[in-house]
Parts: C-alpha cells; sequence; structure tokens
C-alpha cells in the first residue's frame, strides 16, 4: 500500500509539473509571460511608427496644399494694386494659370492680403455679354464713359454697359469708349476672365493714336468727388492732344455748399430712384408703400471729401418731393448722420416697420452684394434686424444704371457740354 501511494504522489508531481510547463499543439512549448510581453512591445512600436508616417504623410500634404495657395495668394496680391506696370499683363496671366493649377482643397486655402477664393473662384455672370469698348478705329469724334468700374459681370452688363449703350445710341455720329478708374478692378476682370478693360491713361493714349480731334467724358461718378477730382487731373495732361476736350456733368451735378442746396439733378435722380424701388417693390404708388408702413433706405458709398454734403442733400431732396418714407444712408457714414445706426435709429423713430434697402450707386456690385445685402453680421440687412425694431427688412440688388431715367440723365449731360 505505501508502495503504490509513493508511486501515485510522484505520477501527480509529474504531471504537475508538465501543466506549468505546458505545450502547443505540436507539442513545442507555450513563450513564457516574459517572451509574450517582448513580442507585444515590439508589435505596439511598429504601430505607433505606422501611424506616425501616416501622421506625417498627412502632414506633409498638409504643408503642401497651404504653400500652394500661399503661392497663389501672393500672386493676387501682386496685381491687387492701384497702379498699372509693364509687367501687369504677365501677372495676371500667371495668377490665373497658379489657380487653375490648385486643387478644390487648395482653393479653399488660398488667403492673403487681399486674397480670397472668391477672388477667381465667384460666380458673377457672363463676361461674354460685355463690351470693354476698347477698339481703335474712334474717328474724330468721341465719347469717353469713364465709371469706377466693378468686377461683377452681370452689374457691369447691366449698369455700365447699360449707360454706354443710351449714350451710343443718342449720339450716333460718334464713338463710345469705356474706361474704369480702379485699376485694381481692371486688374481682377482681366485676371479671372481675360477681358481687358482700359484705364483712364490708356484710354486717352487709344485716343490721340487714333486721331480724335473732339473729345467728350461723361463720368458715371455719383457727384465730384475724389474720384472726378482725380479723373480731372488726368485729363489735364492731354487736353492739349486734342482740338477740343469737354467733360460732363456726374450724375447728381453740382455739389452746392450745405445740405440745403438741392438742384434739377437730385430732383430727377430722386424721383427715378424711387419710382423704380416703388415697381420692384409691387406697389402702386409711394403713397400706398407708405400706408403699408415701409420705408425705403438707399445706401451710398459716402466720402470723408467735401462731397460728402450731396448725400445731405439727396436727403434734403426727398423731404421736398414730399417722400417722408425714403432715407439716404452710407457705407461709410460719412457724413455722420447717413451712418446704418442713425439711418435705423431714424427709421424707427418715423414709426415705420418695414424696411426694403436699395444702392444709391451705379452699379450693384461688391458694396450692394455684402455690405449691403450680405450675410455678414455687420451687413446692413443684418444690423437692422438685429435691431428689433422692423417686422421686416429686405434688399433689392440693382444698381442705378440700369434704370433707364438715369441712363437719360447722362445723355443729356452730355447734350449741355455740346451746346456750350
Amino acid at each position: 500500500m505505501k508502495k503504490k501511494t509513493v508511486t501515485m504522489l510522484l505520477a501527480l508531481t509529474l504531471a504537475a509539473a508538465f501543466c506549468l510547463t505546458g505545450c502547443g499543439d505540436n507539442g513545442t512549448p507555450v513563450q513564457t509571460t516574459e517572451s509574450s510581453e517582448t513580442v507585444s512591445d515590439e508589435t505596439a512600436e511598429a504601430g505607433d511608427t505606422a501611424e506616425q508616417g501616416e501622421a506625417a504623410d498627412i502632414e506633409n500634404e498638409a504643408d503642401t496644399d497651404k504653400k500652394a495657395a500661399d503661392e497663389v495668394a501672393a500672386l493676387i496680391d501682386a496685381i491687387y494694386v492701384q497702379e498699372r506696370t509693364d509687367e501687369t499683363d504677365a501677372q495676371c496671366k500667371a495668377a490665373k494659370e497658379a489657380w487653375d493649377a490648385l486643387t478644390d482643397e487648395q482653393k479653399a486655402l488660398v488667403e492673403g492680403e487681399n486674397a480670397d477664393p472668391d477672388y477667381f473662384g465667384k460666380d458673377t455672370g457672363d463676361v461674354a455679354k460685355d463690351d470693354p469698348l476698347n477698339q481703335d478705329e474712334i474717328g474724330e469724334n468721341e465719347i469717353l464713359v469713364v465709371s469706377f468700374g466693378t468686377s461683377y459681370n452681370d452689374s457691369r452688363v447691366s449698369d455700365i454697359k447699360g449707360i454706354e449703350d443710351a449714350i451710343a445710341a443718342a449720339y450716333p455720329d460718334w464713338s463710345v469708349r469705356r474706361a474704369f478708374t480702379s485699376q485694381i478692378i481692371i486688374n481682377h476682370v482681366q485676371a479671372r476672365d481675360g477681358e481687358c478693360i482700359d484705364n483712364v491713361d490708356q484710354a486717352l493714349e487709344r485716343a490721340i493714336n487714333n486721331g480724335v480731334k473732339n473729345l467728350i467724358l461723361q463720368p458715371t461718378h455719383l457727384m465730384h468727388g475724389a474720384e472726378y477730382d482725380e479723373l480731372m487731373k488726368t485729363v489735364e495732361t492731354y487736353e492739349d492732344q486734342f482740338e477740343s476736350v469737354k467733360v460732363a456733368e456726374p450724375l447728381l451735378g453740382e455739389v452746392g455748399n450745405d445740405a440745403t442746396v438741392i438742384n434739377e439733378d437730385k430732383a430727377k435722380v430722386a424721383e427715378a430712384i424711387t419710382n423704380e424701388a416703388v415697381k420692384d417693390a409691387g406697389y402702386d404708388s409711394l403713397d400706398v408703400v407708405k400706408d403699408d408702413g415701409v420705408a425705403f433706405v438707399f445706401m451710398g458709398h459716402g466720402t470723408s471729401h467735401t462731397a460728402k454734403v450731396s448725400y445731405s442733400q439727396m436727403q434734403t431732396q426727398m423731404g421736398a418731393l414730399g417722400y417722408d418714407n425714403v432715407f439716404v444712408g452710407t457705407v461709410e457714414g460719412e457724413p455722420e448722420e447717413t451712418s446704418c445706426e442713425a439711418v435705423i435709429e431714424a427709421v424707427q423713430k418715423a414709426g415705420y416697420k418695414k424696411v426694403i434697402l436699395r444702392p444709391l450707386m451705379v452699379v450693384a456690385g461688391d458694396h450692394a452684394n455684402n455690405d449691403m445685402a450680405g450675410e455678414e453680421e455687420d451687413s446692413w440687412i443684418s444690423m437692422f434686424r438685429a435691431s428689433g425694431n422692423f417686422d421686416s427688412v429686405d434688399a433689392q440688388i440693382s444698381g442705378l444704371g440700369e434704370i433707364d431715367a438715369i441712363q437719360q440723365l447722362y445723355v443729356a449731360h452730355i447734350a449741355d457740354v455740346m451746346n456750350q
């Protein structure tokens, strides 16, 4: 019995030892705990390395995208200038080619001092509908229509081209040509759309080279402001190259000394723009608009120039015509009473609960689409709504240049200087 018991104990001891070391299915000893930890560490290190490599690739790709976008932004900033040089044409071409080479992701990253994705990416209409009026073979008589300009293709066609076409129809014996005073806009249109518009110097040199003898300039500017003064300085350097040079009045005519001064031009403009606003709003008359508690707010640009009194005079003119529900404001808030905050207060005090905004600008371009009717919180439509004073605030995005009565005012201004 004792021998059998000893034998059994020995067998149990061997079995226990065998279980501690263990074997795989093929009889190979299983890894110890220390060996398993080593393999796990090596596997983790390999995974970390792969993740780090993938992260590095993503970072490198992001750096590449940002570098490409920054290069395009720098090219845009280089042509966002008011001075034309011998390099401008090549710079415009280079900027567009670089933009076209970007991926959609890279285009979204374009950001510079003046550059953003909208510079090339924003759809502003069909440029093919426009005519830059930069043709030669002018003849002896030329009417040069000078505008600040706009990069919005649809607005350029309906507003600026609308004025030019009306002038051409009224004076078929004269060649009508175009010039913009903003080189920034000229470069934008040229780079994005390939349309080349003359600046004032180019247009005057073109007239001289074509043998023009009698030159009339019609500024489409609103008033005798900074742009008009700059135009007159440029014209003075060329006027001895022609037999006669005449400059017609801007839209609002003579400025006058204070806010009470109004004239026939301002009266006609006030009537024309208000009638158009009434029609576009779907009303039969301004009286019906008043009865419905609606106020029209015309937003101009504003200026620090002494001609800023013209905006106050337009407000005086509205009152003189009995247009008590028509208000005039400016983006720049100069004069002070034309700031958005001041106009909101004036409309609220007058008791009107509905507001329709409309630009007091020849073209419905960037200011009309963004500063007036944009989605940003500092746009006029946003500020009027945020005030909480009105039941509704809407916008009509239409420039003055597309209104027939405004076009005919420019035609009349040209007739005035022809008859001098």
